[in-house]
């Protein structure tokens, strides 16, 4: 992975068709994705179960470029090795699922996997800053995460100010919840440059008739990157 500030797309595969995942992702990836983006959840840390690393494992065959895992459990530790095992190349915590947050960072890094750092929208940056040289990513989640198609929360300012604190360092910046191509130009000139989109890049669509995939991953990137 090479490291870049240009926009990309990572759309959910929440939002896709269950049955159909490894052609689900390699769909989304023919229409233009740049990421696969997993998102796991435990029904404790959130109220909702998804897929485990199995599931990651089953459709890492399928994706060619990066799968970016984000998991919405807790806790974190004990699940690591599994992820990176399942060819995971990003694993996201969230900050809220544990005490030692700085110890699960250098365990995803130890691992082999980019670590990335999720904080919920009631959260502040107050924890953030001590942790920017052991992350790769910072999400920021535009809904309180367990459940897709959710009204976006607005954390633009929440985003400039992670823009500036990070600086120079060679980490990402993404945003989970709510992206579309009405507010992909919110958070991308805010300075935001991956977007996870998952009804937003999957209606319309499926895996035998992926075009309006294409249409709708075009739609988000040419709103975001007329805004920067």
């Amino acid at each position: 992975m090479t490291f870049s500030r240009a926009i990309k797309i990572a759309p959910s595969i929440l939002a896709a068709d269950f049955a159909d995942f490894g052609a689900e992702c390699a769909a989304v990836e023919a229409q233009g994705a740049d990421w696969i983006h997993v998102d796991v959840m435990d029904g404790h840390f959130v109220p909702n179960i998804s897929f485990g690393a199995t599931t990651c494992a089953a459709i890492r065959p399928h994706i060619k470029g990066v799968m970016d895992v984000h998991l919405m459990i807790a806790p974190v530790d004990p699940y690591i090795e599994a992820f990176a095992g399942a060819g995971a190349d990003i694993i996201t915590a969230h900050l809220e699922a544990g005490p030692h947050i700085h110890r699960t960072l250098q365990a995803i890094r130890g691992a082999g996997a980019k670590a990335g750092l999720a904080l919920n929208p009631g959260t502040g940056l107050d924890g953030v800053e001590n942790l920017l040289d052991l992350v790769d990513l910072v999400c920021v989640m535009t809904v309180n995460p367990g459940f897709g198609g959710q009204k976006f929360i607005d954390m633009t300012a929440k985003i400039r100010r992670l823009r500036s604190m990070i600086g120079d360092r060679p980490v990402h910046i993404e945003i989970d919840g709510g992206v579309t191509a009405e507010t992909a130009p919110l958070v991308a000139a805010a300075g935001a440059d991956v977007l996870v989109a998952g009804s937003a890049v999957f209606k319309g669509g499926s895996a035998r008739d992926p075009a309006p995939y294409g249409k709708n991953i075009r739609a988000i990137r040419a709103a975001a990157e007329a805004a920067l």
